[in-house]
């Protein structure tokens, strides 16, 4: 049976395939072992993209935001690898849309650490200009990490693309989180960009993905909670 255990940073360990891994708070997973820290769907330049595509004046500054939770994960850790999911940029001129500072923070990020780029839907060829390799998946301390889920039993399967979110009742009502959630064989992440939205991991996306009744990890300020089947209710 999955189980989540309380960590001292305020997130949750649990096993993943019989691999212990830390959810953390700010929705990134850290790797202890391998010293890695991975993130998925930051969705850089989202904003100028709906500005540019649909005449839709969102504020521009969710790449800032996105980096700044980034650069604060990986002050805390000092993590050896930083690895991204997929869909880091949200569509393929992202890149070129970067302004020169936020262009040299992403720089900046790979001073000292390897960055690797997994690539997903939004972003097929991965960056062009930045440091760091480009992937289609990498296996990592018996786990595989990929941007999107493979159908079926994926025992070990880190993902990404779907955005899991959580509507958690309470006696007062209902939130609505974004999550990790996990059957203890595979992991799919929360987005970790500043204006990407969540899926309820009760649609029918989810649907096959899981052996077992998922556990959520709803994130919740600095922590990361433990949601059980019982507790979700669709949106």
């Amino acid at each position: 049976m999955t189980r989540f255990q309380s960590s001292d940073c305020g997130g949750l360990t649990v096993l993943v395939a019989q691999r212990l891994v830390l959810l953390r708070g700010s929705g990134a997973l850290w790797l202890e072992a391998e010293r890695a820290l991975v993130v998925a769907d930051l969705h850089f330049e989202k904003g100028s993209s709906y500005a540019a595509r649909f005449g839709q004046m969102l504020p521009p500054y969710d790449t800032r935001e996105t980096l700044t939770r980034l650069e604060t994960e990986v002050a805390a850790l000092q993590p050896a690898t930083l690895i991204f999911l997929g869909d880091s940029f949200h569509d393929g001129a992202a890149e070129d849309r970067l302004a020169a500072d936020d262009a040299e923070r992403l720089r900046a990020l790979s001073v000292g650490r390897d960055l690797i780029w997994a690539v997903g839907n939004h972003d097929a060829d991965g960056p062009r200009a930045l440091p760091g390799q480009i992937i289609d998946e990498l296996a990592i301390g018996g786990l595989i990490l990929r941007h999107e889920p493979e159908p079926g039993h994926q025992p070990g399967e880190v993902a990404g693309h779907l955005h899991p979110a959580a509507r958690v009742s309470s006696g007062r009502g209902s939130v609505r989180k974004r999550c990790f959630v996990t059957d203890g064989q595979r992991l799919i992440l929360p987005a970790f960009g500043a204006y990407t939205g969540g899926l309820n991991i009760l649609d029918e996306a989810f649907a096959g993905l899981f052996i077992a009744p998922p556990l959520a990890g709803a994130l919740g300020g600095k922590r990361v909670h433990a949601v059980g089947p019982k507790s979700l209710r669709p949106d």
